[in-house]
């Protein structure tokens, strides 16, 4: 460090001791050898060595530039005298007067005291604990509201009614670094309520998710998803028959997973649900315990292409004397370009449904189904159809279907505007005709979640 601090001292000595005129202008012939030597010399200082040779002898001359250069040569042979000579240890250290001038120069810039061991003797500040905790507004939840209005015109009784069919309010906020936490409520001309409202844990071992609380339940492709984020305006007939008329939902615990297989490159997981759910088909009355099971199964078949294939068993009982099983299987077949982005896609789902009741030692067993498809034409409209068709869970063998056609125009995120048409046939109560204007809109980041 030493050897390289005298270089640089030297080098700027020299820099700056030069006339102006020896700078701007390319020394002579007589002059040359003497500064080649020159710089040999500084450059074996330069690396930390000591010059060999005899000394530089100045040149002769009575001009400025001559002059000058001898006494630059003059300085420059002291230091070498100083740094390798034989009586340098005893000799006055010129090279460290250079750079104790050099340090004082530098310390006189920054404002602080030089010394080559300057304590520092300013106090300790004292130590300063600073919390992570959030903020006040950090802990406040994600507030979101949507709203449902529709306007029907009906054939039977001839009526056109306006409703605000439903707003719901989601609250949802992240805890800790382990749980999260949704509630959802709902407000309509029939009542006010809690959709949903529960805690769940995400990350747990053996990949599971746990969900505790009220929840709607994994039944099918829809049974999942609200009222205002289903592609047509109600939930298909098979699911108000057999599950209820908002389909399924109960108090309890949700086990999720994905399971460690691929078969066919896929991903398959499970859902597994203990709940306290509220159905008059499979219980007439009253919240009853209830387990489901689940299998749903996904494969990307192509760049554009995917399916699902679900399976789903369901049941309780209410005492000995009624009982209520549900086996399903659903289908669900996505065509999206990637080229097309939000612009273009065609679903299409397919379920059917089996319900098997037991009461008072009659068995009953039948079937229902619905098939959906929805065809996103470019990014604000989308067409669509369902056909239902589903039997009276219990009493006589009575069958309903219904034909849905709908046409939706998203304005935009936050809001969509859907025209339905539909026409129900009943076995006993005939066939009705009704049309349907809904207007669905979002605030907040809850927006059309369909889960």
């Amino acid at each position: 460090m030493r050897s390289i601090c005298t270089s640089t001292a030297v080098l700027s000595v020299l820099a700056i001791g030069l006339p102006s005129g020896l700078r701007a202008q390319q020394p002579g012939p007589d002059l040359k050898p003497t500064l080649d030597r020159l710089a040999a010399r500084l450059d074996t200082l330069e690396r930390g060595g000591c010059p060999g040779g005899p000394a530089l002898v100045p040149p002769v001359g009575t001009d400025s530039t001559s002059q000058a250069l001898a006494a630059l040569i003059a300085r420059l042979e002291r230091l070498v005298a100083a740094r390798c000579g034989a009586g340098a240890a005893a000799a006055p250290d010129t090279v460290s007067d250079d750079l104790a001038a050099l340090r004082a120069a530098a310390a006189a810039a920054a404002g602080t005291p030089a010394g080559p061991a300057r304590r520092d003797t300013t106090p300790a500040a004292p130590t300063q604990f600073i919390g992570r905790q959030r903020s006040g507004s950090a802990l406040n939840p994600e507030i979101s509201a949507t709203g449902d209005v529709r306007l029907a015109a009906q054939e039977h009784g001839g009526r056109l009614q306006g409703d605000a069919h439903e707003f719901e309010v989601a609250l949802q906020s992240t805890l800790d670094p382990y749980s999260n936490a949704k509630v959802i409520l709902t407000f309509s001309n029939e009542e006010v309520g809690v959709e949903e409202g529960y805690l769940y844990y995400t990350g747990l071992p053996g990949r599971l998710r746990a969900d505790l609380g009220l929840i709607r339940e994994q039944v099918g492709d829809l049974n999942r998803w609200h009222l205002h984020a289903l592609p047509e305006s109600e939930y298909p007939l098979v699911y108000q028959r057999y599950l209820g008329g908002d389909g399924l939902s109960g108090a309890g615990l949700s086990l999720y997973t994905t399971l460690p297989v691929s078969i066919l490159h896929g991903t398959h997981e499970v859902w597994l649900q203990g709940t306290s759910a509220e159905s008059p088909a499979l219980y007439g009355d009253g919240r009853h315990a209830t387990l489901l099971g689940r299998v749903q199964n996904f494969w990307q078949l192509s760049r554009s292409t995917y399916g699902q294939v679900g399976f789903t068993a369901l049941g309780g009982n209410r005492g000995d004397s009624l009982q209520g099983r549900v086996l399903g299987a659903d289908l669900r077949l996505t065509w999206r370009p990637p080229s097309a982005g939000t612009r273009e896609n065609l679903t299409l789902r397919v379920e059917g449904y089996r319900f098997r009741g037991h009461e008072a030692g009659t068995v009953t067993t039948r079937y229902g189904a619905f098939a959906d498809l929805n065809w996103q034409v470019s990014r604000r409209w989308i067409l669509g159809t369902r056909y239902d068709y589903v039997e009276a869970p219990r009493g006589p063998r009575t069958t309903e279907w219904q034909l849905s056609p709908t046409i939706m125009w998203w304005e935009s995120e936050f809001v969509y505007l859907r025209l339905e048409g539909q026409h129900h046939h009943d076995e006993l109560a005939g066939n009705d005709n009704r049309l349907l204007l809904q207007v669905v809109f979002a605030m907040g980041p809850h927006k059309h979640e369909t889960y």
